[in-house]
């Protein structure tokens, strides 16, 4: 059964260093063009389909992050319910307290 967690800034910041972060930004699209973080992957919460979620290997932390950390709820419990079997881990204070906590952004 999938756990939910918090992940905060810093801790993500460290798994997409190693390479073990998967990314999946629940905003929606005008939102993720305006800026991302790099790599991660757009599944809009408006219309969130837990198939679009890439597949996450034993070594690696999928994190689910929004604006702010509100509408992560939502998908990560979307997630859960259909049948995810691993750790969740929903980005602390979403891609602004990612941003304060220096963690690199694109737009486009």
């Amino acid at each position: 059964m999938a756990t939910i967690r918090m992940a905060s800034p810093e801790d993500v910041m460290q798994w997409v260093a190693e390479g073990s972060a998967v990314i999946v930004d629940v905003r929606e699209p005008g939102e993720y063009a305006q800026a991302h973080i790099p790599g991660s992957t757009l599944v809009p919460l408006s219309s969130f389909d837990p198939t679009a979620v890439p597949a996450v290997g034993p070594d690696q932390h999928l994190v689910i992050h929004c604006a702010s950390g509100m509408r992560c709820a939502p998908a990560s419990f979307a997630l859960k319910a259909a049948g995810y079997q691993g750790e969740i881990n929903r980005l602390e204070g979403g891609i602004m307290a990612w941003y304060r906590a220096g963690g690199a952004i694109e737009a486009g």
